[in-house]
């Protein structure tokens, strides 16, 4: 049998020599998820021997690791918002870039209606939910096994909303006050050149926007507008090289008050517009 500590630097080795970024983070955290230590426990109790039983899982977790899994799918949780998220290979892995959007789309749906457009996790749509005062929210999403964890993850952050499986706004059948939706928008052909941890394991579905990216910009921009109330706004994440073309989509389209937001990096990541009044 092997201590804590044995098993962490083994764990780190292995990681490392198949260059995962940070070895050792990551044989903490899956450590720690396993044995659900804290740092403070390790500290107390690393020369202990691991039970055979975590043992054996942390080995499983590690080879998963070993193969460039992402982190999130293994331990099959994510933080968002501040929120705890399940998160499984149907659904997009939440990021913190993401959390820009929610934060300026909080400062807009007090007592409104929330649609969610490609909501996969359901985490923008659970954090607008929780932390806001919207007057409903609603989320749709194409995939019914994304659905099922989204919907799994709104009774876990104990909120309601509610759930539309529809390609894009097909099954759509009312208004609202705010879109907001982060749809796949990386071009076909860089998706190759992405992380094994990216392009091997998140869902292509949530990834592809088709040759350049901008597919369902184009669907958002001709079709929100049948879909929102008067002045509506809509609110895109994008890539941070889309901003020109999404902003013209939004112009040519009917909406003004067209505006870019930056992420924590600089990168342009959120485009926000509202609908004319003069329809």
């Amino acid at each position: 049998m092997a201590t804590f500590q044995e098993k962490l630097k083994w764990a780190t080795h292995k990681l490392e020599r198949v260059g995962i970024e940070n070895p050792n983070i990551d044989a903490w955290y899956l450590l720690a998820s396993v044995s659900t230590m804290t740092r403070s426990d390790y500290f107390l109790h690393s020369m202990d021997e691991m039970p055979e039983s975590q043992s054996v899982v942390f080995q499983k977790f590690i080879e998963r690791r070993v193969k460039h899994e992402p982190m999130q799918y293994i331990i099959g949780e994510q933080e968002f918002m501040g929120l705890n998220f399940l998160v499984n290979e149907n659904v997009l892995i939440p990021r913190q870039d993401t959390e820009i959007l929610v934060e300026l789309v909080m400062k807009e749906c007090n007592d409104k209606t929330v649609l969610d457009v490609c909501t996969g996790s359901g985490c923008i749509a659970i954090s607008l939910a929780k932390l806001t005062d919207a007057k409903s929210v609603t989320a749709l999403d194409i995939s019914s096994k994304a659905l099922e964890l989204a919907a799994q993850n709104a009774k876990k952050n104990e909120v309601e909303v509610s759930f539309i499986q529809s390609n894009m706004f097909e099954s759509v059948n009312q208004k609202y006050d705010v879109i907001v939706s982060n749809p796949p928008y990386i071009p076909t052909d860089v998706i190759k050149t992405l992380m094994p941890e990216v392009k091997d394991f998140e869902p292509m579905l949530a990834l592809d926007g088709t040759e350049d990216g901008l597919k369902f910009y184009r669907i958002l921009a001709q079709q929100s507008k049948d879909y929102l109330t008067k002045s509506g706004m809509v609110y895109f994440e994008i890539g941070c090289e889309q901003a020109d073309d999404v902003c013209e989509l939004l112009k040519e389209n009917g909406y003004d008050s067209i505006k870019v937001t930056k992420d924590y990096a600089n990168l342009n990541r959120v485009v926000s517009a509202r609908l004319k009044d003069d329809r």
